[in-house]
């Protein structure tokens, strides 16, 4: 991390790290060019359910119309783009998302390396407690930028990858048959649907056992968890369309859940008899299973087994029971009990049974001497020195002559009798 951290301050330098990418300039080409790519197979999906609700609606009004077309296909067609718009739809939040921490993390990776500039710059020599967490957030802002190109790239491969979707549904239904189809028929957008029921609202005393939730009584409003996906509770189950729910239009709260409509008039006529319609949409989503993941019905069919346990037939004879339970544990009931002698290590205790062994194998001897056998223990007790000091002389010295003499005829001569001289020049004590 601090090398990665010195590497990225030198690149911004010019003093190195010339192999280090770009990473945020990356990540703001990719990320709208990404998140253009997501809302243009958004808008082909929304086109595509438009389209067939339109059709849908036309061949109920008009059996006759339309002899070649299978109801049954075309509503399976729209429920596939309703799923697959959802997954765009989460797709898109996330690349919006990416792109919003992307910025956040430029800011604080400008102002990082605009705060180091100013701590490192024409200084010789600097504390590290001052720099060092400058290069750590530096490295650990970095590796941010490392993960969201990661999640960058696996967007784009679920978007390719659903992509497959959108093409089945033009072999289906090309986009010339669709045309020949769809003449004199009124093609209407989820919001255009919303707009025309914007006047209307439910009237509440005309129900005494039923609450209604509306924007202006009602805290948190848009934080309300609709059932069916926002989908017109009416619809599904009575016509199998998917048409989207107006919150204005008044929310319908049964049995702690919420249910939205996409006309006054099925408002009320769901109101009337609410478990009723509930069970035909439970019984529309038996006819197609799609719609358990697209109304998010899965707590209506917990007692299905998923594919990969449905492998194993034994395994799904019985539903799983399920229930909340919990315990709670007395700390301390009883006085510990701690053996100081315990050992959990093996070897450590293989140790201790060689070494017990070995001692019995081991026998103590003694012996005396002549020398030792009148020995006894014997102990002395001394005073210790105190710590006193006495002073009984003074350092004083004097300078004397030093001798100086000299003897001459010692190694003798041509005569045979030494002649001696002895020369004393020793200074007198008053001339030192």
């Amino acid at each position: 991390m601090l090398v990665t951290g010195i590497r990225l301050y030198n690149k911004e330098c010019r003093k190195g790290g010339s192999g280090i990418d770009d990473l945020p300039a990356i990540l703001n080409e990719a990320i709208p060019s990404a998140t253009r790519a997501v809302d243009e197979s958004l808008n082909t999906c929304h086109k595509l359910a438009h389209q067939y609700t339109a059709l849908l609606e036309s061949m109920q009004e008009d059996q006759h119309r339309y002899t070649q077309l299978s109801s049954f296909k075309l509503k399976e067609a729209l429920f596939n783009v309703r799923q697959y718009e959802a997954f765009l739809c989460i797709l898109l939040s996330d690349a919006i998302t990416s792109a919003q921490e992307v910025e956040k993390m430029n800011v604080q990776f400008v102002a990082t390396m605009e705060q180091l500039k100013n701590t490192v710059q024409n200084k010789v020599s600097i504390d590290t407690k001052e720099v060092f967490p400058l290069f750590v957030a530096l490295s650990n802002l970095w590796t941010s930028f490392q993960d969201q190109i990661l999640l960058l790239s696996f967007l784009t491969d679920m978007t390719n990858n659903l992509q497959q979707f959108s093409e089945i549904q033009s072999q289906l239904f090309p986009e010339e048959v669709l045309t020949s189809l769809l003449e004199g028929v009124t093609v209407k957008s989820d919001e255009e649907r919303i707009r025309e029921t914007m006047g209307t609202r439910v009237n509440v005393s005309d129900f005494k056992n039923q609450e209604w939730l509306f924007p202006e009584t009602t805290d948190n409003f848009d934080q309300l968890l609709i059932q069916y996906h926002g989908f017109c509770a009416h619809a599904i189950g009575v016509r199998g369309l998917t048409l989207p729910g107006n919150p204005a239009i008044g929310i319908l709260k049964h049995k702690e859940r919420c249910y939205v409509f996409s006309s006054k008039e099925a408002a009320y006529i769901f109101a009337q008899d609410p478990d009723k319609f509930i069970q035909l949409n439970i019984e529309k989503a038996k006819e197609h299973a799609e719609l358990i993941q697209l109304l998010e019905l899965r707590h209506q069919f917990e007692y299905l087994a998923s594919y990969a346990q449905a492998r194993n037939a034994d395994k799904c004879l019985k539903p799983t029971t399920k229930c909340d339970s919990s315990t709670q544990t007395e700390t301390h009931i009883l006085p510990p009990t701690i053996v100081t002698s315990y050992e959990w290590n093996e070897w450590e205790l293989r140790r201790k049974a060689i070494k017990l062994a070995n001692l019995r194998r081991k026998l103590t001897r003694a012996m005396q001497t002549d020398l030792s056998h009148m020995r006894r223990e014997n102990s002395t007790q001394v005073y210790l020195p105190k710590d006193v000091s006495t002073q009984t002389k003074r350092d004083n010295s004097s300078n004397v002559p030093r001798p100086q003499i000299f003897l001459e005829g010692l190694q003798g001569g041509s005569s045979p009798t030494t002649h001696m001289v002895k020369v004393d020049l020793t200074r007198a004590v008053d001339e030192t």
